[in-house]
């Protein structure tokens, strides 16, 4: 017998899935930004806007981490 769980709950990893999510969307919206000058050809951003365009992989990385860490508590929890 499987016991399912509440939808609603939170489970381990939901809210590091969340966060890099988020964060992603923060390096994406800064890729486009510091990408649009080249084909408007206008003056390019600063060296440090585009340190922020890596943002995209710390937050794919915090996502997976999340991924992980769920299915740790899942196997865990399958055990037992």
């Amino acid at each position: 017998m499987t016991v399912t769980p509440d939808p609603d709950e939170a489970r381990p990893g939901d809210a590091l899935v969340r966060t890099g999510g988020i964060v992603f969307i923060v390096g994406a919206v800064a890729t486009l930004v510091t990408m649009a000058p080249l084909f408007l050809h206008t003056d390019p951003f600063p060296s440090y806007a585009w340190a922020v365009c890596m943002l995209m992989g710390v937050g794919f990385a915090i996502s997976a981490a999340g991924v992980v860490r769920s299915a740790a508590a899942q196997r865990k929890a399958a055990r037992s």
